[in-house]
C-alpha cells in the first residue's frame, strides 16, 4: 500500500523545493508538478509532489492523519 501526504511548499529552486509537513521540513521533487509555487500543498509520495491540493483538502487531511495517530497512540 501506498500513501502520499499534504506538504507546503515554503521555497523553491528550480525543479526541487523545501516543503514542511507537520513541522518538519524537506527536500522534495516538483518533477512531476511544476506548475506548483510557494505557498501551495501539494500531494508528497516518496519525495515527489505528485498533485497540488487546495488548501481545504489539504488542511482535512492533515487532521485526519494526525486524529488517525492520535487515536493510534491511546491503543497503545
Amino acid at each position: 500500500m501506498c500513501l502520499a501526504i499534504p506538504a507546503l511548499i515554503r521555497f523553491i529552486e528550480d525543479k526541487e523545493a523545501e516543503a514542511e509537513i507537520g513541522g518538519i521540513t524537506r527536500r522534495i521533487s516538483l518533477w512531476l508538478t511544476p506548475e506548483a509555487k510557494v505557498g501551495d500543498y501539494v500531494l508528497l509520495h516518496t519525495g515527489y509532489a505528485i498533485d497540488i491540493l487546495g488548501q481545504e483538502e489539504a488542511e482535512e487531511t492533515l487532521s485526519l492523519l494526525e486524529e488517525i495517530a492520535r487515536l493510534a497512540e491511546e491503543k497503545g
